[in-house]
């Protein structure tokens, strides 16, 4: 499957802003009152929210490998069609 330039530097950019966006969020998990119970030991709000970044994190991780991937590739075809008209 080929993708297109846009695709893929939209696919990049999610990857890019989700680590910006979790990175926060998890920030902010780590400061909140919601997150830790009296004697200092996580609560499951913690948990359920540490769970989320995770897997945002790693999805996150996926779709930007995967736009980066296709902006390599769309990159290399260009430069094989150049050569070709060369």
């Amino acid at each position: 499957m080929r993708m297109s330039r846009g695709t893929s530097f939209f696919l990049l950019a999610f990857g890019v802003w989700s680590w910006i966006i979790w990175i926060t969020f998890a920030r902010n998990l780590w400061a909140s009152d919601n997150a830790w119970n009296s004697d200092g030991s996580p609560t499951s709000f913690f948990f359920v929210h540490a769970a989320l970044t995770v897997v945002s994190f790693v999805l996150g991780t996926v779709i930007g490998i995967i736009g980066w991937r296709g902006w390599r590739a769309t990159r290399t075809t260009a430069s094989r069609r150049e050569s070709e008209f060369s």
